[in-house]
């Protein structure tokens, strides 16, 4: 959101009512927000940059950004000269000297593993990266890069990011899912409200204003879609919780997972996301979910 429906004030609201909230994990990538008109991508760290500096509270949080996208208007793929370059236009971006995730964003399968993971292995080595970690990633190729650290001592990845909600869990469940469990990766899910969709706001016939409100609308016209939607609102109305708070603890009730990522335009969207720490599903609305969203 930061750089594209939140200006800068709007999104150091946000991130302040989040730091207060007990929040410290921010996770923001270079291509952000490239998509918009007369942007170049970039502009969600700037902002976050520019917040710490003004909150000098660096060592308090975690910040995770990415590279390769190959929607970038510059930097596209995983090519060691690629990564090279913009990892230094991040650290510029986001004021510090030192990035505590690191993302390859898309795999570049034109690049092979052994490349990209000895770059960021340098990272690691010349302390600008902390860890690394993997998005949209097949699970061969996740195998692949891990086999290829561990025989070769190089930074391996320990974490992934893969597009995971009740109305898409296709794309992670089954072998992606697996290859995570197996290595002990820490998944932290993108998209985990659909858009916006499982907070509940989004029913037929009714107009919701915001930039994503196409794609969540998405939802509502599939059997799968109506079915969550319908069960998210019966637990929600039993645990007197907000939908989207219900969407959120499932995510984090799943095998591999340690966080869902959602994202806040203002602060008056952020208590319903905090609200998942407080909030424990029994296994019998883990069922009703689970069976609406097969």
């Amino acid at each position: 959101m930061f750089g594209w429906t939140a200006d800068e004030a709007e999104s150091f609201a946000v991130l302040d009512a989040y730091v207060a909230g007990g929040g410290n994990f921010i996770d923001t990538a270079d291509v952000y927000s490239a998509w918009v008109p007369g942007n170049q991508g970039g502009e969600s760290e700037t902002v976050i940059g520019n917040w710490l500096a003004s909150r000098r509270n660096r060592s308090d949080v975690v910040i995770a950004t990415k590279v390769g996208a190959p929607s970038h208007p510059r930097l596209k793929g995983l090519s060691a000269a690629t990564i090279k370059s913009a990892v230094d236009e991040s650290l510029t971006r986001l004021r510090t000297d030192y990035i505590d995730l690191y993302y390859t964003h898309y795999d570049d399968e034109s690049v092979e593993v052994g490349e990209f993971l000895t770059t960021l292995d340098d990272l690691v080595k010349a302390g600008k990266v902390r860890e690394i970690a993997a998005s949209n990633i097949s699970a061969a190729r996740l195998e692949e890069s891990l086999a290829f650290s561990a025989r070769e001592g190089l930074a391996r990845y320990v974490a992934l990011q893969p597009h995971y909600n009740l109305v898409s869990r296709d794309t992670y469940e089954g072998e992606l899912a697996d290859v995570a469990a197996r290595h002990g990766l820490a998944a932290v899910p993108y998209y985990a409200l659909a858009s916006g969709f499982l907070t509940g706001k989004y029913r037929p016939g009714a107009t919701v204003e915001s930039a994503r409100s196409a794609k969540a609308a998405t939802y509502l016209s599939t059997d799968r879609g109506r079915r969550v939607l319908e069960a998210l609102t019966t637990v929600a109305t039993a645990r007197s919780a907000e939908p989207a708070t219900v969407a959120l603890a499932w995510l984090a009730a799943r095998p591999t997972v340690a966080a869902p990522i959602a994202s806040a335009r203002t602060v008056a969207q952020l208590p319903a996301l905090l609200a998942v720490a407080e909030l424990t599903l029994t296994e019998a609305e883990l069922s009703l979910l689970n069976d609406a969203s097969a």
